[in-house]
């Protein structure tokens, strides 16, 4: 037998079985080290993979839901802490001017007492907690490690439970998982047998008005916090008078309302800041001064028991009048982060859930509070709002459509106070929209095109739409600019049909008002002469129920073959031509823009049999051919090449500013006429609910900045009693409807 050739040996030595079980026990035995050659093959496959990834051709294989608009940023904690030194209420002295439980008063003291034992009492008292919550661990690791010894624990507890007075010490933050302060039952007992009269709160306010009593002053903030708190306390207490430390409703009104009113101004006054003075610098020079350290307390807690009535009242006069004092107060927060932070999360709750004069009052807090603070705080603000916006955006009626317009200006207005940094947080979310829609188109999946199709999606681009609009002539916005109006013409090449015609109305309107406002040309002509060759039903079709174009992105499918929907094709094409013309009808090249929409214009008349139709077209036509004739003769005239872009861009300047062309006359009665169409078109949806937005609009009145009804207050207490009455002493908040 001869030798094997080369090829037949090189065979052998890599697929024969026993030179393979020879590989394997070799391979087991030493570390084989790769050559240089395969290293370089590995970098260069371990590239290309980057490469594929970074060009987007993995997104088969990505997941949808890591495109979500909800977490465009990164997740802030909603969890407000609160750097309490003390349970809510503050160290009062004991010629407070309360009555007894029989109602007799008690001696009236001088109360200008030093707040300098009541700050020791605090440390002290913190200092305990302190040790106490070290005992508590060890205690705690101690019954890990010995199960007896806990049960031991147990029953000697169980046996002293009955030599234990009611006061419990916890050494918990006294803040729930939502921000709001929790009772301590401890401090309940402590005031059960205080009642507050008449002629006591009457003789407080006295001394705090024209003495300035630090002792008064405190006795009002406590009995504040119990308003605040009233209803919402443990309900281990059924005698509410003795539990609250309120004689009547009146008193709890009068108590309100004057904390509310005069608390700022008196805060104002001990420290020596002018009411003008809306600037945290003004807080942080007096950081470190006595009269600083004396007020803090008291501040604090003015602030945090106004926080907790925002929390907890539904009633929206209250809520509103309570927001115009608290955003009196706003530049008192600058030492109170928490606090501060827990502010712009009811603020931006309110903006978004309410209605009317309570969230215009909610989104001014925002904005005073964003102006005031860092640009931290603007970031918070601005990131919150675009959440809160988001998720309420997803559904729309006609009846919430104005609402969801009301939340994207103020959005923009909060936008407007800082372009620079709004502009990058649009560029963040522009591309988390780039990148649903890269999705859609590459994997057509149902998921993926049915988030595009949607009213959140629609929402989010219409809102970084107008912002572009109202900036882009100020700013440089040119990146964020190109890069919507990719994504706009992508919305529009994957929804072709006709069922998907009033997101191809939303779609040009938008690219519209993105030419108008930055002077760029965008072709539009195309996506609205598509429209026109909409034919799914007969010239002749019945005349079909009446539709709101503004409450949907997809028609059903009965309403394609109705009269009413050729007559919607045909005049938004002629809207949509008309906008886009009138703003290049004085530009020099105009007779070579309207050539083609001519042509095609041309076209549908001759092929259309109704009358209706042939009309509106055929005049379009005539004005758009008389401004070509009038172009024409003004070309004719200049003695300028298109090379001379100065005077290129003169032409027609007299003509652009006055804007008194045929054409542009013809666009303004065609706006006019929509304009007037619009009220007709939704007359039936609007007395559906007509019945029921009078009766709101009779409960909300809008109040002068001082200024709340008793009414509202009462109706608060009665709420409350029957609550505590029937034992739901837990939270009181309500869920508030859109």
């Amino acid at each position: 037998m001869g030798k094997l050739g080369k090829k037949a040996r090189k065979f052998a030595k890599k697929n024969l079985q026993s030179v393979l079980k020879r590989k394997r026990q070799l391979k087991s035995m030493f570390k084989k080290k790769a050559s240089k050659r395969d290293e370089q093959d590995e970098a260069e496959n371990l590239e290309e993979d980057q490469i594929g990834k970074s060009s987007g051709r993995d997104l088969e294989c990505e997941n949808i839901e890591d495109f979500d608009l909800d977490a465009v940023f990164s997740d802030e904690s909603d969890v407000v802490g609160d750097d309490s030194e003390s349970d809510g209420y503050l160290s009062e002295g004991s010629s407070c001017p309360y009555t007894d439980e029989n109602g007799t008063e008690s001696d009236q003291d001088d109360m200008d007492v030093g707040n300098g034992g009541a700050i020791e009492l605090l440390e002290q008292n913190r200092a305990i907690c302190i040790e106490l919550t070290e005992k508590k661990i060890k205690l705690e690791r101690l019954q890990k490690k010995d199960p007896e010894f806990s049960k031991f624990l147990e029953s000697y507890e169980n046996g002293l439970g009955k030599l234990r007075d009611d006061e419990n010490y916890s050494d918990d933050d006294n803040t729930s998982e939502d921000g709001t302060e929790c009772p301590e039952k401890g401090t309940v007992n402590l005031r059960k047998g205080k009642l507050l009269t008449s002629s006591a709160f009457n003789l407080l306010c006295q001394l705090v008005r024209e003495h300035r009593s630090i002792s008064a002053l405190t006795s009002l903030l406590n009995e504040y916090r119990a308003v605040c708190h009233y209803g919402s306390e443990p309900s281990d207490l059924h005698d509410v008078a003795s539990y609250s430390g309120l004689q009547d409703s009146k008193t709890f009104s009068k108590i309100l309302i004057f904390m509310l009113q005069e608390a700022d101004n008196i805060f104002r006054e001990m420290l020596g800041i002018s009411s003008s003075n809306c600037k945290k610098e003004a807080i942080l020079e007096l950081k470190n001064s006595s009269k600083w350290k004396t007020m803090k307390p008291l501040i604090k807690s003015y602030l945090r028991s106004t926080l907790f009535l925002l929390n907890q009242v539904t009633n929206s006069e209250i809520l509103a009048f309570s927001l115009v004092r608290v955003r009196a107060s706003v530049i008192f927060f600058a030492t109170f982060h928490p606090l501060l932070r827990r502010l712009i999360k009811i603020a931006v709750h309110l903006w978004v859930t309410g209605e009317g004069t309570l969230a215009s009052h909610s989104f001014l807090v925002i904005k005073d509070v964003a102006s005031v603070f860092s640009s931290d705080c603007f970031n918070s603000c601005l990131i919150k709002t675009y959440k809160a916006f988001i998720t309420h955006c997803k559904f729309v009626d006609p009846v919430s459509s104005k609402h969801i317009q009301f939340l994207q200006n103020s959005f923009i207005e909060l936008c407007s106070q800082d372009v620079q940094n709004s502009s990058r947080k649009a560029m963040v979310c522009v591309e988390q929209l780039s990148k649903i829609l890269q999705t859609g188109l590459k994997t057509k999946k149902k998921e993926a095109v049915k988030r595009i199709c949607s009213w959140q999606y629609t929402n989010c681009i219409d809102l970084w739409v107008s912002f572009i609009s109202a900036n882009v002539k100020d700013y440089d916005l040119q990146p964020l600019l190109y890069m919507i109006i990719q994504i706009i013409n992508g919305v529009a090449v994957l929804f072709p049909g006709p069922r998907y015609l009033p997101l191809r109305i939303k779609c040009i309107q938008w690219l519209n008002n993105l030419s108008s406002a930055s002077g760029v040309f965008i072709p539009i002509a195309s996506f609205a002469m598509d429209i026109l060759e909409y034919k799914t039903g007969k010239d002749n079709g019945k005349p079909g129920k009446d539709f709101n174009f503004s409450s949907t992105i997809k028609l059903p499918k009965h309403w394609l073959k109705s009269r009413k929907f050729q007559d919607k094709c045909v005049s938004s094409v002629i809207e949509l031509l008309a906008m886009h013309f009138a703003q290049w009808s004085c530009h020099i090249t105009f007779p070579e823009l309207a050539t083609i929409p001519l042509i095609c214009l041309r076209k549908f008349l001759e092929t259309t049999t109704i009358e209706h139709f042939q009309r509106v077209v055929k005049r379009f036509v005539d004005q758009v051919e008389q401004n070509i004739e009038f172009m024409q003769r003004k070309r004719d005239e200049v003695a300028f090449s298109p090379k001379d872009h100065q005077i290129f861009d003169s032409f027609l300047q007299f003509e652009k500013s006055n804007a008194n062309t045929s054409f542009t006359q013809y666009y303004k009665s065609i706006i006019e006429k929509a304009a007037s169409s619009k009220p007709v078109r939704n007359q039936k949806i609007r007395t559906c609910s007509s019945l029921s937005q009078k009766k709101l609009k009779r409960k909300e009145r809008q109040l002068p900045n001082n200024t709340v009804h008793l009414n509202a207050i009462d109706e608060v207490v009665e709420e409350k009693k029957k609550s505590t009455d029937n034992g739901g002493g837990g939270k009181m908040r309500k869920k508030r409807k859109n």
